[in-house]
């Protein structure tokens, strides 16, 4: 049996160059091999409280009847130079640059947020450390659910046979793949002059990090693994506080809708319509959750929510 580990922050090595530290929360050592069959990632909030977010994906697995034998839980931690946790060995951002996905200017510079992901994917996908593991579950909700939606696009995924589930919860904007945005209940560009750079990065592809020009892909191109990708949208019923000081209220966020429930809800017409432009069908899921606000807490122990991630449990 492995050395379970408390909810203690824990620093691994990622990165195959030239590793890098990175803080972690989980239900296990995870410098000991583990006979796990599954691995849960949550990632955090504009407030960096991935202890808090560790502490709701236990609330979670619970729900679920998942035990620590078999589910290995991770929270990682992107940090500010401000943080108690940083080191100069770990990548540092500015604020919440994390969530955009770009890259670090502290600490270990250049290291992308979308790296981490991958750095964190290639980690679970060895052998020699997880010899039994067959599905990775990301989970990213608010900060963490803006980078996951963008890493679902444009992040390069699981190497090998690794299967990866990803669920986006109550992102405050999307990335969105051509200059269509929502109007009345079709989708047309914005009129000239109404929001310049509405169509830049992080809500259009133009400017896209660096760390995505090298796949040299193209939007359609983008659009085909986007859509060949297990991938989950959430949202509480009662996010619809479109005053939040937490909500992106830049006007190429603006265009997406009022809301998160109306940003969410036109996404994934959205996706319906590029289907039908780029001939290349999804089938992506969304569900509203009842009752729950923009609180990570309560979704994380909704058992709605450990139902629609677990089915079979």
């Amino acid at each position: 049996m492995p050395a379970w580990a408390d909810d203690a922050p824990q620093r691994v090595k990622l990165g195959q160059g030239e590793p890098y530290d990175f803080t972690v929360y989980a239900n296990a050592a995870l410098d000991s091999r583990l006979s796990v069959e599954r691995a849960v990632i949550v990632l955090h909030g504009v407030r960096r409280d991935a202890g808090d977010y560790y502490r709701g994906g236990l609330s979670l697995l619970g729900n679920a009847g998942l035990g620590q034998r078999d589910t290995l839980l991770m929270a990682p931690n992107f940090l500010t130079a401000s943080d108690p946790q940083a080191t100069d060995l770990q990548p540092l951002w500015p604020k919440d640059k994390w969530m955009h996905g770009t890259a670090s200017s502290g600490g270990r510079e250049g290291i992308a947020a979308f790296t981490v992901l991958d750095d964190l994917l290639i980690y679970l996908a060895d052998r020699e450390r997880f010899p039994r593991l067959k599905e990775v579950v990301l989970f990213g909700h608010s900060a963490g659910g803006q980078l996951l939606q963008r890493y679902t696009l444009l992040g390069k995924g699981a190497p090998g046979a690794l299967r990866v589930r990803y669920f986006v919860a109550s992102p405050s904007s999307y990335l969105y793949l051509d200059a269509n945005r929502p109007q009345g209940e079709g989708f047309a560009p914005l009129p000239a002059g109404q929001c310049a750079g509405y169509d830049r990065y992080r809500y259009g592809l133009e400017g896209a990090p660096p760390y995505f020009t090298p796949q040299g892909l193209d939007a359609r191109q983008v659009w085909r693994r986007y859509a060949g990708r297990d991938v989950t949208y959430l949202v509480g019923e009662r996010d619809r506080h479109p005053e939040s000081r937490v909500m992106d209220h830049s006007c190429g966020a603006e265009a997406q809708g009022r809301d998160r429930v109306e940003r969410q809800l036109a996404y994934l017409r959205y996706e319906a319509f590029l289907a039908r432009q780029w001939a290349a069908p999804v089938e992506h899921r969304q569900f509203v959750l009842p009752g729950i606000g923009h609180d990570a807490g309560r979704m994380l122990a909704d058992p709605g929510l450990a139902h629609l991630l677990f089915p079979a449990h």
